[in-house]
């Protein structure tokens, strides 16, 4: 067959595919309606299951009622114990006892559960409302401790948003894990369709993802800051920070119509996994925000050693790889079994990348703390230090090191992961090294550049924050790559300058500045009292504590320097930190002026010479 033909089939499939999955929807929504009509009916029919297990739907609920209450209760008042005795004790202690707590309020839920079940009644429908009530306990417990363990040490005064937040989707959750107990109780007694689609979608479904989107909403900013992190941040986190409550109320629209979808198609979703899903989504943001903190916390503690304080930083990268594999078990799973797919080979696949990964993610981290420690030794942070504060030489150089090093974490990982899969890299491998040789023949200049770059680092021409001047620009060092350098003029424009046509380094910044200036005075001033009244000025800038602390030799005479045209020119000068010295240049020359003034010496202009034109004739 020709092409056109095969292409013509596959249209052709598709659009049948389309149409069949349309009528299947079609039909699936009639049978809802259908099944909704016939409530009454079902509704006896439960009933007649209830009496036949000698029970009725009054005694039924508060047998549940009473379980319910026993199983929460006892939580209660152990948890109400467990806060009197750990007051004052870490949060490990507090953890282990509340989870103590929580198993014995299920071990006395199921005693009273089969204390209460007749002969008669299922003993499962019991348990289930047991194992829900801890299941509810034990969510919004883990719900609460992630949400206020994430607050950040400086945005405490959130405090009453973040338990705002906690309780809102508390009750959310709540409703919906309660709602899923319901919904399994009927299909335990065998209610009809109707009954289970009404519970599930009207009782459940709606309330519960109304209670999310609302929730969202409300505690919009709280849940973008969590995404954020801390300052400093980088642009796309800061994005996805703002896009972050659209993000998830989006998800949430479409969770639902693929719930409702799939409940027409005769294949509803797991109510549990639905709960999973919702609930790692809100949450991850912020366990990686509380994870990130206290890594951040052990980087900076100098008893904690580098590979430790890189296996806390990979411990958020396992639990996001985590939150993927739960999510994989949850979805992807019934779809690997309806396509065909061995399970056994895929989670074998699936885990050898995740290994590369965290191994990967390992490295990654040891190299950034290696950074992190040498940049904090060094001076400023990375990317933190202060606007204009000129960094060491191990700060310049580190960071280009660190970024050299991540690249060949992430290019050696990749490979790993295509050698895992089975796939042949050799030709991608001798493609690059072509790609390679062709640059270093061809492309002479980048070459150039990158060598004349490697030589200014190798000479501390300058560093980040340096003040410096090139052949061809001139400003304060912002960025260096391999390539280039960028600087920024006091105007704020930023010129890239690439290291082949740097030529000469003027660097401004380095070491001292000598700021000399000149004075004309009249030709009978008397040089002696100009002299004394520089010392005294002098003096005065030396005792400044404002100014005190950037003055290296403090500003004095150097006598007459010069004459021209019957007026002297009186120098001087004074020694300052580099980039200190404007501020002491003015309150040295308002100071002079002051003097002159009260002592009446009289500055002279200088004269302003013209070239005068031949006269005009006639």
């Amino acid at each position: 067959m020709s092409e056109e033909t095969v292409a013509d089939l596959d249209v052709n499939s598709a659009i049948l595919s389309i149409e069949k999955g349309a009528d299947g929807f079609a039909a699936g929504l009639r049978a809802r309606f259908s099944a909704l009509s016939d409530l009454p009916g079902e509704l006896a029919n439960l009933r007649s299951s209830l009496v036949g297990a000698s029970t009725s739907p009054v005694l039924l609920s508060l047998a549940i009622v009473l379980v319910v209450v026993l199983t929460a209760g006892t939580f209660l008042v152990l948890a109400l114990q467990v806060n009197k005795w750990t007051a004052t004790s870490a949060g490990w202690r507090r953890f282990g006892l509340s989870a103590a707590a929580m198993g014995v309020a299920l071990t006395v839920g199921l005693v009273a559960a089969r204390m209460l079940a007749p002969p008669a009644l299922p003993l499962r429908t019991l348990r289930l409302w047991v194992v829900a009530t801890v299941v509810v306990f034990v969510v919004l417990y883990l719900t609460r401790l992630i949400l206020t363990a994430s607050r950040r040490p400086e945005v405490r005064g959130r405090s009453f948003h973040v338990l705002a937040l906690s309780r809102d989707l508390s009750i959310a959750i709540g409703w919906a894990i309660v709602g899923v107990a319901l919904v399994t109780t009927l299909q335990i007694w065998d209610a009809g369709p109707g009954l289970r689609d009404l519970t599930r979608t009207v009782l459940m479904a709606i309330p519960a993802y109304l209670l999310l989107a609302g929730m969202v909403w409300r505690h919009k900013r709280t849940m973008a800051a969590a995404v954020a992190g801390p300052h400093p941040r980088s642009r796309w986190r800061g994005r996805l920070s703002r896009c972050w409550p659209a993000i998830l109320i989006g998800f949430l629209v479409i969770t639902f119509v693929s719930s409702q979808t799939a409940l027409t198609l005769g294949a509803p979703l797991p109510g549990s996994a639905v709960i999973v899903t919702v609930l790692m989504l809100l949450l991850t943001p912020h366990l990686d925000a509380m994870l990130g903190s206290w890594a951040q916390r052990k980087l900076e503690a100098p008893d904690i050693s580098i590979p430790a304080a890189a296996g806390r930083q990979t411990l958020r990268f396992a639990i996001l790889i985590g939150a993927f594999s739960m999510l994989g078990v949850l979805w992807a799973t019934p779809l690997a079994l309806g396509l065909g797919f061995e399970l056994r080979s895929v989670a074998r696949d699936a885990l050898g990348m995740a290994l590369i990964a965290l191994v990967a993610a390992y490295l990654w981290n040891v190299v950034g703390t290696v950074t992190e420690r040498a940049v904090l030794v060094a001076g400023p942070t990375l990317g933190g230090g202060e606007p204009g504060v000129p960094r060491s030489r191990l700060g310049t150089i580190v960071p280009l090191i660190s970024a050299v090093g991540k690249s060949s974490i992430l290019a050696l990982a990749l490979l790993s992961i295509l050698v895992s899969q089975g796939v042949n890299v050799w030709p991608l491998i001798t493609g690059l090294s072509v790609f390679g040789l062709a640059l270093g023949f061809g492309s002479q200049t980048l070459v150039k550049d990158v060598v004349s770059g490697l030589f200014f680092l190798i000479d501390d021409a300058f560093r980040f924050g340096e003040y410096i001047e090139t052949s061809g620009a001139k400003g304060t060092v912002e960025k260096i790559s391999i390539r280039s350098v960028s600087l920024r003029n006091s105007r704020g424009a930023i010129a890239t300058v690439p290291y082949g046509q740097i030529g000469k380094i003027q660097n401004f910044s380095r070491d001292w500045a000598i700021e000399k200036l000149s004075f004309r005075v009249a030709f009978d001033t008397d040089v002696e009292l100009v002299r004394r009244l520089f010392k005294k000025i002098g003096q005065d800038i030396a005792a400044d504590p404002e100014l005190a602390p950037d003055l290296i030799e403090t500003f004095k005479s150097k006598g007459i320097g010069d004459v021209e045209d019957g007026t002297l020119i009186i120098k001087a000068s004074f020694t300052a930190k580099p980039g200190k010295q404007s501020m002491i240049r003015r309150a040295a020359l308002v100071a002079v002026q002051t003097a002159f003034r009260e002592n009446g010496i009289k500055a002279v202009p200088k004269p302003m010479t013209t070239n005068a034109g031949p006269a005009d004739s006639g």
